[in-house]
């Protein structure tokens, strides 16, 4: 037990760091301040501080927004709503595309530290066919997942970690996947009165078109994995 410490304190270190801020986020219920109704309570207030002073606005919003998704906390689609809300649609989309791409990226960091590295160098032999199809193929994967807004985006941080997906791979198909959504989001911000409800703003024809989306972009590993064509290999480094 001793010498396991010795090998992966860092690694326990930093699980607690994490488990812990997680956990006094949490107990604090600092995420109980975001939701739709706040939002639209303090909306004209929120206005006010953008107007009064832009920048430091821009920096307090991308910070929020890189805890709630580095942390999991719940919140992102309040947070793009009122991205949009508060800096337009498509400075809202950015500053949410900059603060969820890099707390998805922390998060990402964390799981491969504290766990990944471990089970490549453990199981790297069983996990060689796996590696080799993630190589080849990760970032078609990472796209579809990232487009079909069904799957829960700490998850895919989480085993995206867990994989031998490069971390530049990480962050382009991050960024752009999310890029569709977050420009939904930020447009009902933009009619931030009218929105009663985060769930009712996707219709159901369009899940129905990311879904469509998202498969689009997986179309070239099933047809390589089928023989039809041959594609040139997706890794990245």
């Amino acid at each position: 037990m001793s010498s396991f410490f010795r090998v992966y304190w860092k690694h326990i270190v930093l699980l607690v760091v994490l488990v812990g801020g997680a956990v006094m986020i949490r107990m604090a219920g600092w995420h109980e301040y975001i939701t739709l109704q706040n939002l639209q309570a303090y909306a004209g207030s929120l206005q006010e501080m953008v107007l009064d002073s832009y920048l430091q606005s821009v920096l307090i919003f991308i910070g929020i927004y890189i805890l709630v998704t580095g942390f999991s906390i719940p919140g992102a689609a309040v947070m793009t709503l009122a991205g949009g809300y508060l800096f337009g649609v498509i400075l809202g989309a950015v500053y949410v595309n900059v603060g969820a791409t890099l707390g998805a990226f922390m998060a990402f960091l964390a799981a491969r530290f504290i766990l990944g590295n471990w089970i490549q160098e453990r199981y790297g032999e069983r996990l060689r066919r796996f590696n080799r199809d993630i190589n080849e193929n990760g970032y078609n994967y990472l796209l579809t997942l990232r487009l079909i807004p069904v799957f829960p985006f700490f998850l895919i941080n989480f085993f995206a970690g867990l994989t031998s997906i490069p971390p530049r791979t990480f962050i382009w198909t991050t960024s752009l996947g999310i890029i569709p959504g977050s420009l939904v989001y930020a447009f009902a911000g933009k009619q931030l009165a009218t929105v009663t409800s985060v769930g009712d703003i996707f219709s159901t024809n369009m899940l129905i078109a990311f879904i469509l989306l998202g498969l689009f972009a997986l179309f070239p590993v099933v047809l390589k994995k089928l023989g039809i064509v041959r594609v040139s290999g997706g890794k990245d480094t």
